[in-house]
């Protein structure tokens, strides 16, 4: 380990901590350990694994004999209903992660949040900048968290300036894997839509989510960043490239029975990741900062990202040859115009400006 950079993820075994610790762990400059109450799966070789609580009172002792340089904290719980005991390890868990990593003289914590923080209503303007006020529901378990973590934040920084704390948000997160709001909204063949009501969508692929955390882990960069695919869609558009059907629904119905989609598809049904609101009014966030002050390019354009999970979900639903060679041509395609899309930005940075992190 010696001259190696620690580097702790909390939530390691979740779906994000587990993919940013296995990244990391591909780097020898850096020696990764894992913190959460229960191991992630297998092929973590080299993960220093600690089963404990991020609530446990011996976190500050455990970061200053480990001589933890960066905390990535990704151990959050993303559940649409409010409660309780989820607000406990969010919202009072994050604090105690975030006074334990002063305390042990930590340098820079990188957290993950989502734009649904701003708020979806009628009045947001087109783009909606790091500046702009939290305004997220309240009536969703996840996004009260973020907003009452990001309270937290605001405060944090004026008074540990000595700490470089980066915020990622990000939008709708869509992939062949991930199980996210978007992931789970689509579900289903038949995705329900609210009549009258077409709101354009921001999305990033969940390859993207991974690499832009590490980048901001491997680089120091302080402040908040919204993080985003280039290009937005609307709300039916989205769902057509995805390979769904939209079902149009009152939106008084919708607000009043959105209960009744509960029991639909995985996760608990179509409308019941998302506050209604969040698919009648936009909420698109501004992506300048990524771009002038981070220098970092999202992978993945917005039709790319729902190509690919269109494209995986017909594969494992057909069995004809041409059918699938189609598909894997339609991919393979979409990977050139990426890689291409990447030597070109790498091409531009000058050598050592920034460490340029490889596409899996």
């Amino acid at each position: 380990m010696s001259g190696k950079r620690v580097v702790l993820v909390t939530g390691v075994a979740n779906q994000w901590g587990s993919r940013v610790a296995a990244s990391l762990l591909a780097d020898p400059k850096y020696h990764v350990i894992g913190l959460d109450t229960r191991p992630p799966g297998v092929g973590f070789e080299g993960l220093d694994m600690i089963e404990a609580d991020i609530r446990n009172p011996l976190l500050v002792e455990l970061f200053q004999s480990e001589s933890v340089h960066t905390v990535c904290h990704l151990k959050i719980i993303e559940q649409p209903h409010l409660s309780e005991s989820a607000f406990d390890l969010n919202v009072m868990g994050t604090m105690k992660v975030f006074g334990a990593c002063v305390q042990a003289g930590v340098s820079k914590i990188v957290f993950k949040s989502s734009t649904a923080v701003y708020g979806a209503g009628p009045r947001n303007s087109a783009f909606l900048d790091e500046q702009s006020p939290m305004m997220g529901s309240r009536k969703n378990g996840y996004t009260r968290d973020l907003v009452e973590i990001q309270a937290f934040c605001n405060g944090f920084r004026r008074q540990n300036p000595q700490v470089n704390l980066t915020i990622l948000r990000f939008p709708n997160i869509i992939g062949p894997t991930a199980s996210t709001p978007m992931t789970r909204y689509l579900s289903e063949r038949m995705v329900p839509v609210l009549l009258g009501f077409d709101p354009i969508m921001q999305l990033i692929h969940e390859e993207d989510v991974i690499q832009s955390l590490v980048y901001c882990i491997k680089n120091d960069y302080d402040g908040d960043f919204n993080i985003a695919a280039d290009g937005v869609t609307p709300l039916r558009k989205l769902i057509a490239l995805a390979g769904k059907y939209p079902i149009p629904v009152l939106h008084w119905f919708a607000y009043w029975g959105s209960s009744l989609f509960s029991g639909v598809g995985e996760g608990g049904g179509s409308l019941n990741p998302y506050d209604v609101d969040y698919i009648r009014y936009p909420w698109v966030a501004d992506t300048t900062r990524m771009r002038k002050i981070m220098g970092y390019v999202p992978e993945y354009t917005c039709e790319e990202a729902l190509r690919e999970f269109a494209s995986r979900q017909r594969v494992s639903q057909i069995n004809p040859d041409s059918t699938r060679m189609a598909l894997d041509e339609e991919r393979l395609r979409d990977t050139l115009e990426r890689r291409r899309r990447s030597r070109e930005r790498n091409s531009t940075i000058p050598e050592g400006q920034m460490e340029v992190i490889d596409e899996e």
